[in-house]
């Protein structure tokens, strides 16, 4: 490995702890009351993973609970950036009403949805790619703050490539 490569791993670890331990305090101090940001929401799964299967991209799909700290870091610190990079991402919140249309076509609640999908945990982020399959395991949870970028990075790298073949 690399002087450079070794600095910027290390760079890229400091700037997580960094991350998370900012979260932490602001949330512990009530610093955050101010409205989330989020990422863009779908109201058609399938036209959003037609669009990104366009781009030769998977989509993902990032399940939030509104007021959740690890959703917030998650959202924030690894979606958002990628999001501007050119990946296809889209954020679907428990409990909520709004209408989407799911994969089959039919219509229901995000709520609805994830509860169809059996996810229970806040944030799970999602890898879909042709016929609207999960190419890539699932990310539940926030993991611990060293090893989410990692994570990220090794499912994406799967859902790349599963979405790449013919």
């Amino acid at each position: 490995m690399t002087q450079a490569h070794t600095r910027l791993i290390t760079r890229r670890q400091t700037l997580h702890h960094l991350a998370w331990g900012l979260s932490a305090w602001a949330l512990s101090t009530g610093v955050v009351q101010a409205a989330e940001t989020s990422l863009p929401v779908t109201s058609s799964l399938p036209e959003s993973l037609q669009q990104a299967l366009q781009r030769k991209q998977p989509l993902v799909v990032m399940v939030s609970l509104h007021g959740c700290p690890f959703c917030k870091v998650v959202r924030e610190n690894y979606l958002m950036p990628l999001q501007r990079e050119g990946l296809p991402v889209v954020q679907l919140n428990m409990r909520s009403t709004q209408a989407i249309t799911d994969l089959d076509g039919s219509a229901q609640t995000q709520d609805g949805l994830i509860r169809k999908w059996g996810i229970q945990l806040a944030p799970t982020v999602l890898f879909l790619g042709p016929q609207g399959k999960e190419v890539a395991s699932r990310l539940k949870g926030a993991y611990l703050a060293d090893f989410y970028g990692a994570y990220l990075d090794e499912q994406l790298a799967q859902a790349r490539q599963a979405t790449a073949r013919p």
